[in-house]
């Protein structure tokens, strides 16, 4: 049978959902935090002509208010005042502008400042590096000039917490020009010994023993327990090590005690500090001044003041314009309008949120964690008119400034259960139940996972074992033999 190809035209009729160049921005300005925002509306600033800061302390006229309500609001009249100010301009900066008004003279007086030098004078310095700390120590020490080298490589592969995970076979290689493995290896020790000591080592297991060699005093037990017990140690199998060893229960556990007392897992911490991110919060959550409630409001970075160019608008409404500049302009006025559009949205969306977190939730906001309700986003959604995943991008990376701290936006929303007397609770909440528990136990006799989960049903919360044993993980609680003490 002749199978043939052939073109034929025809109107069809259907219905799809596309998602708009608008629509697509206005998503991507919601998930955005505070920072980000900032960052975004600097980027757009400095691309488009037409988009522009708000002046919030300029008044407007009569005449002002009858305008485009995007447009800039005109400059006001010179007055006596502006002429005043600048006769005070030049006697202070001492400016002759009849000569030229690009050459301003300024007699220096050893009583004025400079705004600029005190603003460098009064800011905060850079903090020492741990490379730094230790190259410091190493460059004063009598050395060679090959176990120098070799010294400085080897603090330069150290990692933050100050441990060498790098081989040194790999780091001979790595260096220009090449150093031998053996001079590496002869100035690992010297590096081990700088302050703080135990830097450079190779594992916990090192990073302990080159703390407990440069303490004084007899440091046989501990010494033993880290060498070949460790692991023993850590699973609090106090039994078991002192059946091996022959040290009494009681010896074990107090060299244990004085271990965790004056040895430390990352000495590099000691003298340089971990870097942690600001949290700047896009919410602010304050007990109202006249005591009815809890008010709301966003941050001055999440209510940017965006506005169009009057200057844009006049070159729009101006025909004496050609139309490739007024299309030029136009392009650039729809874009500053989306994207004031899309700020206003974010304003209004995360607003709802957060207000709506405050009515659900305001159990946490009097009695703290435990007051936490069940809520979900997708019955927020349905409550606002929206799609769940617009609730997700909403608190996206955003955090709340409330009376109790600072809290991620997503921490709000938890699923939970119910109680034996009808009353929903979140998981969070039963998670702050069980470390309750835990704190409240005998430490001779502590509680396993299936004691906890009976405790608890007693309680009218009804969960697993395997729950349990999962918000203790959770929670960075060990088991029960873990936490015995002897």
């Amino acid at each position: 049978m002749a199978q043939s190809l052939s073109h034929v035209m025809g109107q069809y009729m259907r219905l799809e959902q596309r998602l708009t160049p608008q629509l697509i921005q206005s998503m991507d300005i919601l998930q955005l935090n505070n920072l980000a925002l900032e960052n975004r509306i600097a980027e757009e600033l400095e691309k488009n002509c037409a988009l522009e800061l708000a002046d919030p302390t300029a008044k407007k006229t009569d005449a002002d208010a009858n305008q485009d309500p995007g447009a800039e609001a005109s400059p006001a009249p010179e007055s006596e005042d502006s002429f005043r100010r600048l006769d005070q301009l030049s006697e202070e900066y001492d400016l002759d502008f009849n000569e030229s008004p690009y050459r301003p003279r300024r007699s220096f007086d050893s009583r004025e400042r400079d705004a600029k030098m005190d603003a460098m004078a009064n800011t905060a310095s850079r903090p020492e590096s741990l490379a730094e700390h230790l190259l410091g120590q190493w460059h004063v020490l009598d050395l060679d000039h090959e176990t120098r080298r070799a010294g400085d490589a080897i603090v330069y592969h150290l990692d933050d917490d100050g441990y060498l995970r790098t081989r040194l076979e790999e780091i001979a290689e790595n260096t220009r020009p090449p150093i031998s493995v053996d001079a590496l290896r002869q100035a690992l020790p010297q590096v081990q010994r700088l302050d703080p000591v135990g830097v450079a080592a190779r594992d916990y297991q090192e990073c302990l023993l080159l703390q407990l060699e440069a303490l004084p005093g007899d440091n046989r037990i501990e010494h033993e327990l880290i060498q070949d017990h460790l692991h023993d140690v850590v699973k609090n199998r106090f039994p078991a090590i002192a059946k091996a060893t022959g040290y009494s229960t009681g010896e074990i556990t107090e060299a244990v005690r004085a271990i965790s007392s004056t040895l430390v897992l990352h000495p590099a911490y000691l003298v340089v500090d971990g870097q942690v991110l600001p949290i700047h919060p896009d919410v602010i959550v304050e007990y109202a001044s006249s005591g009815g409630g809890l008010t709301v409001r966003l941050t001055r970075g999440s209510s940017p003041g965006l506005r169009v160019s009057r200057r844009a608008v006049e070159i729009l409404k101006n025909r004496r314009n050609g139309k490739g500049e007024r299309d030029f302009v136009r392009k650039h006025v729809d874009a500053a309008n989306a994207l004031i559009d899309a700020v206003q949205y974010r304003r209004g969306r995360l607003l709802d949120v957060a207000q709506a977190i405050i009515e659900k939730q305001r159990d946490f906001f009097e009695i703290g964690p435990q007051g936490l309700k069940v809520l979900r986003m997708c019955d927020l959604a349905v409550e606002l008119s929206c799609d769940p995943s617009t609730i997700s991008r909403t608190v996206a990376e955003k955090y709340m400034q409330c009376p109790r701290g600072i809290y991620p936006l997503r921490y709000f929303f938890t699923g939970g259960t119910e109680t034996s007397a009808g009353e929903n609770t979140s998981w969070d909440s039963v998670k702050i139940r069980v470390r309750d528990i835990v704190d409240e136990e005998d430490r001779k006799q502590p509680l396993n996972d299936d004691r906890i989960a009976a405790q608890l049903k007693t309680e009218g919360i009804e969960i697993s074992r395997r729950t349990v044993a999962k918000y203790r993980q959770q929670l960075d609680i060990p088991p029960a033999r873990q936490r015995r003490e002897f």
